[in-house]
């Protein structure tokens, strides 16, 4: 976003809301940047610092529950990064609705864990091509999807909402990019996998996955069959279809290998949507 804090026309709003403010960097910068704006983040987590700007105010609340402020609220609703957190986006955007004055706007980031490439160097098929579709699947598998990177736009829109914008951004992962910017974004984006894959995945494709009977992408070699000894098939395939905590942990470790490959030049589309409640 060239270092925007937002997309969205807005000028001085009286209320706005951060939700799913996380550790609350943005909700600071935005309250620094318009300090006559009462802020409210809000997250399930407590971690935000104690000090903060004094139009602003961090409570712990739930985005998927009833929301208990008043309708025609806000006249700025932010949302970032909140894939794989909602099982109701419908319901969401038209709590957002309500919860903005007329004119007010309604902005979200999001970021599509699909990783692309525009010259072929993933293929279809291979592990870094994977991570889509598994990323499609556990989101499946745990009611809440991954991919609304992609759904947000329309859904934002059958929502009542007008003049709708999209913007979308290519974040590199590594440091392939001729681009300088692009190259230290590959950077950080790269370290931003290095540090969240495990958590992203270990606990959605074991409890979740594994019980739907997802096939693995690779054949595991977590407990190699005894070449002296015949098993039963069915009972093969089935280990072969669960993801153990060892098949994850392998099917990571291989992730990030490919990730430092200079032959990859992956990205992942980043958009932002915002739009502006009808004034009647």
């Amino acid at each position: 976003m060239n270092d925007k804090l937002h997309l969205a026309p807005i000028r001085n709003p009286r209320r706005a809301i951060d939700i799913g403010t996380g550790t609350g960097t943005w909700a600071v910068d935005f309250a620094e940047k318009y300090p006559n704006t009462s802020i409210i983040g809000t997250d399930l987590s407590p971690i935000q610092p104690e000090t903060r700007p004094p139009n602003l105010a961090f409570e712990i609340d739930d985005c998927c529950s009833d929301w208990v402020y008043p309708k025609n609220h806000f006249d700025y609703i932010h949302i970032r990064q909140l894939y794989g957190s909602v099982a109701d986006w419908p319901r969401f955007y038209n709590e957002c609705y309500d919860h903005l004055t007329p004119g007010g706007y309604i902005e979200q980031a999001e970021l599509n864990p699909v990783l692309k490439s525009d010259d072929g160097s993933i293929v279809p098929g291979d592990l870094l091509d994977q991570c889509g579709i598994l990323a499609a699947q556990a989101g499946e598998s745990l009611g809440k999807p991954l991919l609304v990177e992609k759904s947000m736009q329309d859904d934002i829109a059958r929502a009542g909402f007008t003049d709708v914008v999209k913007t979308t951004y290519k974040w590199p992962i590594g440091a392939w990019s001729n681009d300088a910017r692009l190259k230290e974004l590959g950077k950080w984006n790269l370290l931003h996998w290095q540090k969240g894959l495990e958590s992203w995945t270990l606990r959605s494709f074991t409890k979740h996955m594994g019980v739907r009977g997802m096939p693995l992408p690779f054949r595991s070699r977590c407990r190699p069959p005894n070449p002296g000894r015949r098993e039963d098939e069915r009972t093969q395939k089935a280990d072969e279809a669960q993801w153990t905590y060892e098949a994850v942990k392998k099917w990571n470790a291989d992730v990030h290998r490919a990730m430092r490959e200079r032959k990859y030049h992956a990205y992942q589309d980043v958009s932002v949507v915002y739009a502006r409640k009808p004034l009647r």
